[in-house]
């Protein structure tokens, strides 16, 4: 079977993408409950405003392929926050399985970068 790494990358990217855009956009959405949530495990909510936009806009930048470097290392750190502050004491399943998933997938595509389907590339001429 014939390998594709771009599209590996780009597969990869999608997902992280509406897992974190949508996420991302719920909390903002009900930045209320959002703030309550944080305030409840002692967080303010400069860091319920912080995550929220860290979440949409890494979300939106692993979608287009831009800047996939900083956003991946950016929620990486999301999710290693959620699993020590929320996760770890449900345990690995129906706790922070899929939160570890998240992380991996945000630093692998960090590491290894956005592939060549991206946004850039559709506007750099070669």
């Amino acid at each position: 079977m014939k390998t594709n790494l771009d599209i590996a990358l780009l597969l990869i990217r999608v997902g992280l993408a509406a897992v974190f855009i949508a996420h991302g956009w719920d909390k903002l959405n009900n930045m209320d409950g959002t703030v309550g949530f944080f305030s409840s495990i002692g967080l303010s909510a400069f860091w319920a405003y912080l995550i929220a936009y860290i979440e949409l806009l890494g979300g939106v930048s692993m979608l287009l392929g831009v800047f996939t470097g900083w956003s991946g290392i950016l929620l990486a750190m999301t999710m290693v926050g959620a699993i020590a502050l929320v996760k770890i004491s449900k345990g690995f399943l129906g706790g922070f399985e899929f939160d570890l998933m998240l992380f991996l997938a945000a630093l692998a595509i960090s590491f290894a970068g956005s592939g060549k389907y991206t946004l850039m590339k559709v506007f750099k001429k070669e």
